[in-house]
């Protein structure tokens, strides 16, 4: 049986290897910590989890969801964001949900590239970039992120035979893996940079809230802060479009629920490419998310708290051990460059790890080429099991 060429570049998955060093551990009888995945184990607030109850009993609900009827869904989003960024958003043509912003970042390729066109991806980066450049026949062209530029790209280090090939670029800030944050400066001159040479500028924007450096209250979030809307410096929408994710501040993660908010015209064409594959999702957890966007936001200020206490507590435990790393000023992660002698073999790393303590990490290089010699840990238990993963990480490396 023969399969596409494009599923060559889909083969290697790192992530995939850690699922079998897990399966092993599990085997020999360790008990799991697993870090190694951004999936909040913290619950949806109940006012979400009772709207989606209440629409299992409507029987209108249980057919196929269209377009139009997303429509209370969109407006919804369209008034959050303007809420919080100060952007006016048409629901009816600049909003489009998604089932998680990995969907969007992974199905605009086919509505923007070309085979043979590149796109601009940052290196370390989330995998699903790459997956979707791949599935529609694109080449891709590393940004690296070294730390001492603060882990953000370098526009100018571009060649200009790549440039004249390239179709857009994509941005992830505040950053996975690295849990790095974008000066808006940054992004000013990321779409100049677009404007100039005609790309489609992408941000995607997944943990716009789990940030622990003072931004400004909910709701009055206007002006450019320290995790600003790429479309804060594309005001006319020009070239960008933004996706958003309700997994990660209302930690809806297991619903499946995003979306996507910018230039009409990328919008109209993500919405041509979805309408191919899928319909939309069940209409009770729209509601749902309706409800987490426009209800108590009490619930979103807790689960920054919670990761921050969570930081701070697993930070501790490796600095007491020997293991120097800085604080994260966002996301759910400690992006941890790896000691002796494990400096440029993140998988050895992790897998042996894994298996010989039970404690599960992301290693850096299933990120891309620059992620080598780092490690992500996911903060996704309570402070107690933090520590206890610490000890076990001290007793494999001592």
């Amino acid at each position: 049986m023969q399969f596409a060429k494009r599923l060559q570049p889909l083969q290697f998955n790192v992530f995939a290897d850690m699922d079998t060093a897990k399966a092993k551990a599990l085997a020999a009888g360790k008990q799991l910590i697993d870090l190694s995945l951004g999936s909040s184990d913290l619950p949806a607030e109940a006012h979400v989890i009772e709207a989606i109850a209440q629409s299992l009993k409507d029987q209108s609900t249980h057919g196929y969801l269209l377009f139009h009827g997303t429509q209370g869904f969109r407006q919804a989003a369209a008034n959050w964001y303007e809420q919080k960024f100060g952007i006016h958003i048409d629901h009816q043509t600049e909003v489009l949900p998604l089932i998680g912003s990995q969907e969007g970042t992974a199905h605009l390729p086919l509505a923007v590239l070309n085979p043979g066109d590149f796109a601009l991806l940052l290196d370390p980066g989330y995998p699903s970039h790459a997956g979707g450049v791949h599935l529609a026949g694109g080449q891709i062209y590393t940004m690296p992120l070294r730390e001492e530029n603060g882990f953000l790209p370098v526009f100018t280090d571009i060649p200009t035979p790549v440039l004249a090939q390239s179709r857009m670029m994509v941005l992830s800030y505040p950053h996975n893996p690295t849990s790095a944050i974008a000066p808006f400066s940054l992004f000013q001159e990321a779409v100049a940079f677009c404007q100039q040479h005609n790309l489609v500028l992408v941000h995607d924007f997944p943990y716009v809230d789990l940030v622990f450096e003072e931004s400004g209250e909910w709701g009055k979030n206007i002006s450019p802060s320290i995790v600003p809307s790429i479309l804060q410096a594309d005001r006319e929408k020009s070239i960008s479009i933004e996706f958003f994710t309700l997994s990660k501040s209302y930690n809806m993660g297991g619903f499946r629920i995003g979306f996507a908010i910018g230039n009409a015209q990328l919008i109209q064409a993500l919405r041509q490419v979805k309408a191919a594959v899928d319909f939309n999702q069940y209409r009770g957890i729209l509601n749902g998310a309706i409800a987490a966007l426009t209800g108590p936001q009490a619930g979103v200020k807790a689960a920054v708290a919670t990761f921050r206490q969570r930081r701070d507590a697993f930070i501790s435990a490796l600095h007491h051990i020997g293991w120097q790393v800085s604080p994260p000023k966002a996301t759910m992660y400690i992006w941890a460059k790896l000691p002796e002698p494990w400096s440029q073999d993140s998988v050895k790393f992790c897998t042996q790890l894994v298996e010989k303590t039970g404690v599960a990490a992301a290693p850096g290089a299933g990120f891309g080429k620059f992620g080598e010699g780092y490690v992500r840990f996911a903060l996704v238990h309570e402070p107690r099991i933090l520590q206890i993963a610490v000890e076990r990480i001290a007793e494999f490396l001592h």
